[in-house]
C-alpha cells in the first residue's frame, strides 16, 4: 500500500494578531495561516481528512501513520520555511512579498500577442523597456508557443528567435528568464546574457537540461504538464489534479536536486491551462497555498489563459484583463512569490494596491485594550 500525506492550509487572517499569534506565516511571505486540513491518500485514495489549527496539528501529525510521518514534519516545515532571494546576475529578486515577471514571446504564433515581437526588435525592446518602467522584476523570453496544437520549433529557430530578445533585454540591466524546453538553447541564452531557466516540461523534454542547469547554477522553473514529446497537454487524466500536480512536482523537484540544482534554485509552477480542463484549473488554484508544503517558491502563470476566457463569454484573449488581474490576486491571496504576466503595469498596481491592505492589517486592533 502506498501512503501519501498532504497538509493545505484553509484558513487565513489577515495579520497574525487576529489570532494572537497562533498563525504560520506561508513562506515568509505576507499570508498567514491558521488551519489546516491534513489528508491521507492511500493506493491514490483519500482515506482520511484531518481539520485543525497551529494548536492542535502537532496532535494529528502525531498520530499519523509511521510511513507518512516523516514527510508530514517536512511539509510543516516547508510552509513556514523563508525563501532567499533569487540571485540573477547583479540582482537579488526578494520573494518576501509578490514579484512580477513580464512577459515577452518573440513567436510568429502566440496565442496572446499574434506575433507583435516576432522578427520585430525595436518593437520587442520598446515593449521589454515598458515592462521593466513598470515595475516587472524579470523578463520572461519565449520562441516557442507551447499553445495547443501549437506546430513544433526547431532549435535553430528558436535560438534566432530568442538571442536578439535576450541581448537587447540585458543591455537595459534585466533579470531575464529563457522559456524553452531544450538544452541547445539554453546553454545559448546563458551565454547571451539570461538568467534563469523557465522549462513548460520541467526538464523532462531534453535530458540535458537538468544537468546543464546545476553545472551552471541558474535557477530553474519546473512546471506540471501531463504530457510529454511535442504534445505537453495530452493525458490530462487526473484522479484529483490538485493532489496529482502537488505529486508530480515533488517528483520533479526532488529529481532536480538529484541532478545537482540546488533547492535554493528551485521553483515550481502548477502549470495552468497545460493539460487541464477549466475545473482542473479552478481546482489548482483554489489548493495554491498547499504547494508551500513542498518547500519552493511558486510562479503562478494565469495571464490571459483560456480558463478566463470560458468564465466571460469566450472573451478574446486580449479581453481578458479583469480575469487576469483576479488570478493574479487569487495567487497574492496564496502566498504566490512570482506572478507571470502580459499586463505589467496593471498587475504591478494590484500588487501594490494588495500589498498595501497586507501592511495596514498588521496594525489592526493593535489599539484595542487585552481582553
Amino acid at each position: 500500500m502506498t501512503d501519501q500525506i498532504y497538509i493545505r492550509p484553509v484558513g487565513f487572517v489577515p495579520g497574525p494578531q487576529h489570532e494572537e499569534g497562533k498563525v504560520i506565516r506561508l513562506a515568509g511571505g505576507m499570508v498567514y495561516a491558521q488551519r489546516f486540513a491534513v489528508v491521507l491518500r492511500q493506493d491514490g485514495k483519500f482515506t482520511r481528512r484531518w481539520v485543525c489549527d497551529t494548536d492542535t496539528i502537532g496532535e494529528v501529525l502525531a498520530g499519523l501513520p509511521a510511513s507518512v510521518s516523516d514527510e508530514a514534519q517536512a511539509q510543516l516545515t516547508n510552509l513556514t520555511l523563508k525563501h532567499p532571494p533569487l540571485n540573477l546576475g547583479a540582482r537579488a529578486i526578494r520573494l518576501d512579498q509578490p514579484q512580477v515577471m513580464g512577459i515577452l514571446n518573440v513567436t510568429p504564433d502566440s496565442f496572446s500577442d499574434g506575433g507583435e515581437f516576432f522578427e520585430k526588435p525595436e518593437v520587442g525592446s520598446a515593449h521589454a523597456s515598458a515592462m521593466l518602467e513598470a515595475g516587472a522584476t524579470i523578463i520572461d523570453i519565449g520562441g516557442e508557443s507551447t499553445r495547443p496544437g501549437a506546430a513544433a520549433t526547431w532549435e535553430g529557430d528558436e535560438k534566432e528567435r530568442v538571442l536578439p530578445a535576450i541581448e537587447y533585454c540585458a543591455a537595459m540591466g534585466a533579470a531575464i528568464s529563457i522559456d524553452t524546453r531544450r538544452a541547445g538553447v539554453l546553454e545559448a541564452a546563458l551565454e547571451a546574457g539570461a538568467h534563469i531557466a523557465n522549462d513548460v516540461s520541467a526538464m523532462r523534454h531534453d535530458p540535458r537540461s537538468m544537468s546543464l542547469a546545476a553545472k551552471a547554477g541558474c535557477p530553474v522553473i519546473l512546471m506540471h504538464a501531463p504530457g510529454d514529446g511535442e504534445d505537453l497537454h495530452s493525458k490530462g487524466n487526473y484522479e484529483n489534479v490538485a493532489f496529482d500536480v502537488f505529486d508530480v512536482l515533488k517528483e520533479r523537484r526532488d529529481a532536480a536536486v538529484a541532478a545537482g540544482i540546488s533547492r535554493a534554485n528551485i521553483v515550481l509552477d502548477p502549470g495552468i491551462g497545460f493539460g487541464k480542463s477549466l475545473p482542473d484549473n479552478l481546482a489548482i488554484i483554489n489548493a495554491l497555498p498547499m504547494y508551500h508544503a513542498l518547500g519552493q517558491p511558486l510562479l503562478l502563470g494565469a495571464s490571459r489563459k483560456r480558463m478566463i476566457g470560458a468564465l466571460s463569454n469566450e472573451a478574446d484573449s486580449h479581453k481578458r484583463l479583469g480575469g487576469s488581474l483576479a488570478l493574479a490576486v487569487a495567487g497574492m491571496n496564496a502566498g504566490v512569490q512570482l506572478l507571470r504576466v502580459h499586463d505589467v503595469a496593471e498587475t504591478v498596481q494590484a500588487r501594490n494596491v494588495w500589498r498595501g491592505l497586507r501592511d495596514a492589517a498588521l496594525t489592526d486592533f493593535a489599539e484595542l485594550p487585552d481582553s
